[in-house]
């Protein structure tokens, strides 16, 4: 596979990425307090580390700039919420 056609270079891949992350946590007994804890993390590392590879990424990352901590903390929990496929 061509690393710059990787599964997290389209949108929809990505979210449902996500979301079999995010339902693994519940699999697994994780709390909801601490799959958003989790999610607010990788949002940190991804806005800081990572280069977006499309234009909802690169909204997402300008939102987190923007946003202070308690922001963050509620942009992690509507991201959770939107992939979260019980």
């Amino acid at each position: 596979m061509d690393k710059d056609k990787g599964i997290l270079n389209n949108w929809q891949d990505w979210k449902e990425t996500l979301g079999t992350a995010v339902n693994a946590g519940e699999g697994i007994g994780l709390s909801e307090d601490t799959i958003n804890s989790v999610s607010y993390r990788v949002g940190s590392f991804l806005s800081s580390f990572v280069e977006p590879r499309s234009k909802e990424e690169a909204l997402l990352r300008d939102l987190w700039k923007e946003a202070n901590e308690e922001e963050q903390r509620t942009l992690a929990k509507i991201i959770v919420r939107m992939v979260d496929k019980k």
